[in-house]
C-alpha cells in the first residue's frame, strides 16, 4: 500500500538524508517541511514542500489536515545542548510543545508518527544501553526529550520513537558541523585541538538514521528503537580515526577530560546504544565508523592522500 510521508525539519541533517532516501522509493509520495526556505529546492524540484512551523497548532492542524499523510517522521527540534540549557523557554517550545501539537493531530487523523529523539534522555552511567534502560537526563536537553517522549507514548495514534547517538554526516548548505568536519578541518589548518577521552557514544552516520527511520515507517513498527553506530568509541578515539583516514598530523589533537571545558549543559559521560532490537525486527544494518568517514569523504568529492 502506497505511503505519504510527512517529514519536519527536512533542511537539518537528518531531515535532508530522509528526502533523499524516500523519494527514490516505490509506492512512497514524501512531503518535505521545514520552518525556513527549502534548502533541498535546486537539488530536488520534484518533492513537494510545505512550510511549517511545528510550534504553531493552528499550522500544524491545517498543513496535516491538507497533506493527509499516512506517516509523519519528527526530526524538528532544537538540538544545541549549550543553547537548550541557555535559553529554556525556546527549548521547551520547539521540543515538548511542538511534540503536542504534533500528537494532538496525528490522533485525529490516525497518522503513524515516528519521533526521533536521543540518548541525552539518559543519564550516561551505564552505557551502552538498550530501549528498556531508565531516562535519567543531566541536562535541559535531555529533560525537554524525555518530556517529549512521554506524550508520545500516550499517543492514541500509532507510534514510534527513534533515539539515536552523535549523528554526523554532510549536508547541503547546512552551517552546523560535526565531530568528523570539525576534526578533519581543523587539522587540516593545522589548528591544534582539544578532545574529550572520557565521555563514550556509539557515533551513527546520518545515511543510517535516516535508514532507521525509513524502515520503521515501511514496517510500521510501533515503540522504541535505538538507531546508532555499533562501535563504542570516545571523541578522542573517533578523532584519532578521523586524522588517520584522512592523513592529517595526530599531534595537533590532544586528550582531554570534560571538566577542561566549562559549558553550560552537563553532559551523561556514558550513553551509546545496543542496538540488537533494531538489528532483530528491523534488519537494521549500520555502516562502521570507518566506512561511514569514507562515505563522507567521497561526499565532500576529497580523497585520502
Amino acid at each position: 500500500m502506497a505511503k505519504r510521508i510527512l517529514i519536519t525539519g527536512s533542511n537539518g541533517l537528518l531531515g535532508q538524508k530522509l528526502v533523499a532516501l524516500l523519494r527514490t522509493q516505490p509506492e512512497i509520495e514524501v512531503v518535505a517541511s521545514s520552518r525556513g526556505a527549502n534548502k533541498l529546492a535546486a537539488l530536488y524540484p520534484d518533492v513537494r514542500f510545505v512550510p511549517l512551523d511545528v510550534t504553531n497548532a493552528t499550522q500544524v492542524a491545517k498543513v496535516l489536515a491538507d497533506v493527509s499523510p499516512s506517516h509523519l517522521i519528527h526530526t524538528a527540534a532544537m538540538t544545541n545542548v549549550d543553547e537548550c540549557e541557555v535559553n529554556r523557554a525556546a527549548c521547551w517550545q520547539q521540543n515538548v510543545t511542538a511534540v503536542e501539537n504534533l500528537v494532538a493531530v496525528c490522533e485525529v487523523l490516525a497518522v503513524h508518527l515516528i519521533h526521533v529523539s536521543t540518548d541525552f534522555v539518559f543519564s550516561g552511567e551505564a552505557g551502552p544501553l538498550t530501549e528498556e534502560a531508565l531516562p535519567a537526563p543531566v541536562n535541559y536537553y535531555g529533560e525537554s526529550k524525555m518530556a517529549a517522549e512521554q506524550v508520545v507514548q500516550v499517543a492514541t495514534c500509532p507510534w514510534s520513537i527513534v533515539r539515536t547517538v552523535l549523528v554526523y554526516g554532510t549536508a547541503h548548505d547546512y552551517s552546523r558541523t560535526n565531530i568528523v568536519l570539525w576534526v578533519r578541518d581543523s587539522l587540516r589548518s593545522h589548528t591544534p585541538i582539544k578532545v574529550v577521552d572520557d565521555q563514550l557514544r556509539t557515533p551513527t552516520l546520518a545515511e543510517d538514521l535516516a535508514q532507521g527511520c525509513w524502515l520503521v515507517a515501511q514496517q510500521n513498527a510501533t515503540g522504541i528503537f535505538h538507531i546508532s553506530g555499533d562501535e563504542l568509541l570516545t571523541p578522542y578515539d573517533m578523532a584519532l580515526r578521523v586524522a588517520d583516514f584522512f592523513a592529517l598530523d595526530k599531534q595537533l589533537i590532544t586528550s582531554v577530560n570534560s571538566s577542561t571545558f566549562s559549558q553550560p549543559a552537563r553532559r551523561p559521560p556514558r550513553t551509546g546504544f545496543i542496538i540488537t532490537k533494531a538489528r532483530k525486527i528491523l534488519g537494521y544494518q549500520p555502516h562502521s565508523f570507518a566506512d561511514g568517514i569514507r562515505l563522507l569523504a567521497q561526499q565532500t568529492a576529497e580523497t585520502t592522500q
